[in-house]
């Protein structure tokens, strides 16, 4: 690891896209062994500005400095040559699915240091991951594909590929994001000894003000493409970060509004999972009630809801909507009995990221868009702007590609699709992963006037403060059941943990 002192400086970053110019005049300062958060709104210009930094955006201006003198990053390739590397939010973008870990730890190394080579010694590559991995305090067999990986998994594969080149800069877009607790503790225990021992300049962008606090050592807050401010962590307090990323005095908002709970409209009896994913689910859904699934990474959350949409196929078991039993095998089954998913990962199974917004919106209800076997685009675009302006999407046009939208902005038209259908049962799996305040509350807004309009909502997160917002009663899971049934405002994120790691 770089040893030697390093100042990092970008100044007066601008750049624009067709349509939106994302960063102006922004400047940013990092010394190695610092550990350094950066945050902002969805859209603010975090992630541009980090792109611009790691190589992947060419045609911004400004200068970019180390110690003073100006460098050139154009390329990823750029980027890697001065030791600044990037860990990616989206996890399965950056990663080769049907490679190893092995591979895909060390698939940089093997790239650009082959020099022609036509053999790999593969023992020297495992064990060379292997390091790397013991490193990291994470046990993960080297030789297993990465398509068989959980998300948290995958995170510590991208991690350790980022550690190969010893880098002198390190940025962490969301690194906890898809991480347990007990995971999270160790990666800041890792972050901590990448500054402290080896000075390695750590930026750090995270939603979770609570993880900035504890870890960092300045933060600098971003708005509308543009840096606001720059301070020391222990000079600023969470409500002005806050504030300063909205750009206005905070209001403390009361995201759940009243909704009339009706009669009982979703229940599953004795729910197994095909695999055991999750076993003997008994539960049930009234209309205008938004129940909340808690439980820690890994406890069956994602199963469960993969399961009643119908990715996951089922073994034993009944579910029923308004009293009829549902004979569910597919998504397409799922959609057709009038249920709906956003599923956590929006990018990989959520939308889809090459193809314009109007066609997100439109997808899953096409046919309401086609006579005689025609796709009227007219009808679809005007649908498509309605929805844009309804749901507050920040775009451009409703041509956009959905993959150059923030992710707050994402998950609006993960969710948006769903609206234009007749879907009853909405169930939102980690819906606000990812997003800011500002999107976080649209997001806690559109949920609460779905159940306004009677829809049943089943909204499963590992965000204990947030399910305690949103939610009328509370199932909680620990190893693929549910172990106990609470109402929210009976409870409290103590009882709900206490439940979720196994007490009883």
């Amino acid at each position: 690891m770089a040893q030697q002192q390093i100042k990092l400086k970008m100044e007066d970053i601008s750049i624009e896209f067709p349509g939106v110019k994302a960063l102006s005049n922004a400047t940013f300062e990092l010394e190695t062994g610092q550990i350094h958060a950066l945050i902002g709104a969805n859209g603010a210009g975090k992630s541009t500005l980090m792109k611009v930094l790691s190589g992947a955006h060419d045609h911004y201006t400004g200068q970019i400095y180390m110690n003073h003198e100006v460098v050139e990053i154009r390329t990823p390739r750029d980027a890697k040559k001065l030791g600044i590397d990037i860990v990616q939010q989206e996890v399965d973008s950056a990663l080769i699915p049907y490679f190893d870990v092995a591979e895909n730890i060390m698939l940089d190394s093997v790239v650009n240091n082959s020099k022609g080579k036509a053999w790999v010694n593969w023992s020297r590559l495992h064990e060379d991951a292997r390091k790397i991995l013991e490193r990291l305090g994470t046990k993960i067999d080297t030789k297993k594909k990465v398509s068989e990986l959980t998300l948290a998994q995958k995170q510590m594969v991208l991690i350790a590929r980022a550690l190969v080149d010893e880098p002198r800069f390190l940025i962490l877009d969301e690194p906890t994001a898809p991480l347990s607790q007990k995971e999270t503790s160790e990666l800041f225990r890792i972050v901590k000894e990448l500054a402290a021992k080896h000075l390695v300049g750590i930026i750090f962008i995270s939603h979770r003000l609570p993880e900035l606090f504890e870890i960092c050592d300045e933060i600098t807050v971003m708005r509308n493409g543009e840096v606001v401010s720059r301070e020391k962590i222990d000079q600023i307090t969470p409500k002005q970060v806050v504030e300063q990323m909205l750009g206005r005095s905070m209001e403390e908002a009361e995201w759940k509004q009243p909704a009339s709970i009706g009669k009982q409209i979703f229940e599953t009896k004795q729910l197994t999972q095909k695999d055991h994913l999750v076993k003997q689910i008994n539960m049930t859904v009234h209309s205008g009630e938004i129940v909340g699934i808690a439980g820690l990474v890994g406890a069956g959350k994602t199963e469960l809801c993969k399961t009643i949409f119908g990715v996951l196929p089922i073994q034993s078991g009944q579910m029923l909507l308004h009293g009829n039993t549902l004979d569910i095998h597919s998504p397409a089954d799922g959609v057709a009995e009038g249920l709906a998913l956003v599923p956590e990962e929006r990018r990989k199974e959520g939308i889809l990221i090459d193809e314009e917004v109007y066609s997100n919106l439109s997808a899953a209800n096409l046919s309401k868009f086609c006579r005689f076997g025609f796709l009227k685009q007219g009808n679809e675009r005007e649908a498509a702007r309605k929805m844009i302006t309804d749901l507050d999407i920040k775009t451009p046009s409703e041509n956009q590609k959905v993959g150059l939208l923030s992710g707050g902005n994402q998950q609006k038209v993960a969710i948006g699709k769903w609206l234009m259908t007749d879907a009853e049962l909405f169930l939102f799996d980690e819906p606000t992963k990812g997003v800011d305040v500002g999107a976080k509350s649209d997001i806690f807004h559109l949920i609460s006037r779905l159940a306004k309009m009677g829809k049943g909502i089943i909204y499963a997160t590992s965000e204990l403060a947030e399910i305690l917002a949103v939610s009328d009663r509370i199932y909680v899971m620990y190893d693929g059941m549910i172990v106990k049934e609470l109402v929210t405002k009976e409870t409290n994120e103590e009882e709900i943990l206490y439940y979720s790691t196994g007490g009883n």
